[in-house]
């Protein structure tokens, strides 16, 4: 029976989403999480392996001649040396396109958030502001309506499409930067118009060596001083301390994240303590439902190379 080791479960399956299917078919074995000096130890003998975050290198191949499959987890597999996969005749698959609908939530529940400050009326609510308001009502900051506001989204993949979507119903007036021009999209801006016309920039571009810190100290000068910025995709889009600077300056009007160049997050992140910041943990994917449709593409590219008629494969 083929040997399935999983390295670090833990995080797509904290134990609410059984393995079941899996066992079905293989000999798993489920860690938690791996650290780096365990892991060749681990699979030394495994026929194939699922990761999310664990990188696995020349070394770590060469010392387990009867790998012959890596499943990635997530979309990313940055963590893979392809080069070395190809060489030693290893599958690599990854999972396209299963959490466009819960990040287009999250980049919303941000929106939201700058719009509606529904976190912090609550907070002023519980702390009796209300209780002791004169008035039926209150507000400790302006509320914004999304009707007729620009949102510009940079890229425009499933999750940037699915955004321009959700902005559409809310009544925004949608632009884009994006590399390749398809039917039906917004109207194509270069990346400085976006900045320059956009009320709100979220970023859905794949990380390449010319988006790394496409955000910093030049292209936050060409934001609006009242214009947000939302990054559900890649933390290293992000000059982090650029950031903070334009942000503690007062140059940009607030900044919401569910990416960080380091993660977990340091604790001397400069953005930890920037002003008008909103963060969550690399979250956008982690509903239910949407983990369980990993589970299930992750099943498919597994069955489909024993099958030997592999998908979504990347190497």
């Amino acid at each position: 029976m083929l040997k399935l080791t999983i390295l670090d479960g833990h995080a797509v399956n904290p134990g609410d989403l059984p393995w079941d299917d899996f066992t079905k078919i293989a000999d798993v074995t489920v860690f938690e999480r791996t650290p780096a000096n365990q892991i060749i130890e681990r699979i030394a003998d495994s026929d194939a392996i699922f990761l999310n975050k664990i990188s696995i290198t020349e070394e770590i191949l060469s010392a387990c001649p009867n790998l012959k499959y890596i499943g990635v987890l997530a979309t990313g597999y940055n963590v893979i040396d392809l080069a070395a996969a190809k060489k030693h005749g290893v599958t690599v698959t990854n999972i396209p396109a299963y959490s466009t609908d819960s990040v287009a939530q999250h980049t919303f529940s941000f929106i939201l958030n700058f719009t509606n400050k529904v976190c912090e009326h609550d907070t002023a609510v519980k702390n009796g502001d209300w209780v002791r308001c004169r008035d039926f009502c209150f507000w400790n900051s302006s509320l914004v309506e999304l009707n007729g506001k620009t949102l510009g989204v940079f890229g425009y993949g499933s999750i940037g499409k699915k955004v321009t979507e959700i902005a559409k119903a809310f009544g925004m007036n949608v632009i884009c930067c994006t590399r390749t021009a398809k039917t039906g999209m917004p109207e194509q801006v270069s990346f400085k118009e976006l900045l320059e016309r956009s009320d709100f920039v979220t970023l859905h571009a794949p990380l390449t060596e010319q988006t790394k810190n496409i955000i910093n100290k030049e292209s936050l000068g060409w934001m609006k001083k009242s214009a947000y910025l939302i990054n559900t995709a890649r933390g290293a889009f992000v000059d982090e301390q650029a950031l903070a600077d334009a942000l503690n300056e007062g140059k940009i009007a607030g900044y919401a994240a569910d990416v960080v160049v380091e993660e977990p997050m340091k604790s001397d992140n400069p953005l930890l303590t920037a002003k008008n910041t909103v963060i969550t943990p690399h979250i956008a994917w982690a509903p239910k439902e949407t983990r369980a449709r990993l589970q299930k593409i992750a099943l498919e590219n597994l069955t489909a190379w024993m099958n030997r008629n592999p998908i979504n494969v990347v190497s």
